[in-house]
């Protein structure tokens, strides 16, 4: 057997280029959570976006229940963190740390064994497609034209703004965001929940006169009735989606039976990392329904290609700006809007800017 040897943790809060806003929240910076696994002489990474307090429950419970596990048994380590933060709850910050660990765990496995993360997986694909995702509200027309028009130019078909925060204006942004992206390619809205029940209904129909195709969270994703309520009034072609808050299978289970999505979305660094987002999949695979997963690019392009119900990834401009700063060996986009994972790099090919980023260490 190969044990873990320890388990490392910092936090990083890296300022944005500018302020950024959606419906229902405003921020001008992100934390990255980074957790290193160590044994059998290799390093594996992981990490989540979340509040720098998600280190101290990294070092401070869950290092020692995995410390000393067998390196290849990452399934037996994810079940010992959850058992272990019973009293802690198993939600939010929790969350995100036993994601982060269970990437860098998976991460590590892969090194030890000199393959691609991808192969250790078993991937079903050999590539993610993608969709460019920002377009933020604090953006001016000509910020958010030259964003989306930006993605296409790279050969991403599919493209996602925000919405909500003043809806007003959202119809010059739209009419704006479609111009600049043309007929042919595919456009998505993510309100954040800023709406309420009957303003979601009305806002549906002006998308779809816009040809959105998805609309995301229109009213709080905790909202479950209402999801299904808008659901049934969306016109057709017109996707309603969420499920980016979702910590653990029951969050997903519930939303599921509710009927609340077209197409469900989980994000590997909240929802128990990559052990957690499979059995996700798993739901969505026992209803033939697409999953979506949102977010932190570089370790979904990798954890993405073992879902069989596959649908897209969400591009992220934040993460995926911070990630480049982050880490060497990010993966680019390539023809057809895909991330393809380097199968000629162990892991997900990743290795820490550990100069680059101490400037922004908080943890």
């Amino acid at each position: 057997m190969t044990g873990i040897d320890s388990i490392g943790v910092s936090a990083y809060t890296i300022p944005t280029e500018r302020p950024e806003s959606d419906g229902t929240l405003e921020w001008d910076s992100t934390t990255i959570v980074l957790v290193e696994a160590r044994g059998g002489g290799e390093v594996g990474v992981g990490y989540t976006y979340g509040h720098q307090s998600a280190a101290g429950i990294v070092s401070g419970k869950l290092a020692d229940v995995v410390k000393g596990n067998d390196v290849t048994a990452v399934g037996a380590a994810w079940a010992a963190m959850w058992h272990e933060v019973r009293n802690l709850g198993q939600t939010g910050v929790v969350a995100m740390a036993i994601s982060a660990v269970d990437v860098a765990l998976w991460d590590l496995k892969a090194r030890v064994f000199g393959k691609p993360l991808v192969d250790v997986l078993d991937a079903v694909h050999d590539s993610t497609p993608v969709y460019g995702s920002g377009g933020f509200c604090s953006y001016t027309d000509s910020e958010l034209a030259d964003q989306l028009s930006g993605w296409v130019e790279a050969g991403i078909p599919r493209v996602k703004m925000k919405v909500g925060r003043d809806p007003q204006r959202d119809h010059e942004r739209l009419a704006v965001a479609r111009k600049a992206v043309g007929d042919d390619v595919e456009l998505f809205v993510d309100a954040n929940g800023a709406f309420n029940r009957s303003e979601a209904i009305r806002w549906a129909a002006i998308y779809a006169a816009h040809d959105v195709r998805w609309y995301e969270e229109p009213v709080s994703s905790d909202d479950l009735e209402g999801m299904h309520l808008i659901r049934q009034r969306a016109p057709g072609g017109v996707e309603v989606t969420s499920g980016e808050y979702g910590w653990n299978l029951p969050y997903f289970q519930r939303m599921l039976d509710a009927g609340a999505v077209d197409c469900l979305q989980a994000d590997v660094t909240r929802c128990g990392g990559i052990s957690g987002l499979k059995r996700v999949g798993a739901l969505c695979d026992a209803r033939s329904m697409d999953l979506s997963a949102h977010c932190a690019p570089q370790v979904s392009a990798h954890a993405c290609t073992a879902l069989w119900h596959l649908r897209h990834l969400e591009y992220f401009h934040t993460h995926n700006r911070i990630e480049h700063l982050v880490f060497d060996g990010c993966l680019e986009p390539v023809s057809g809007g895909v991330l393809r994972p380097d199968r000629s790099r162990p892991g997900m090919g990743l290795a820490v800017k550990r100069d680059d980023i101490e400037k922004w260490r908080v943890s």
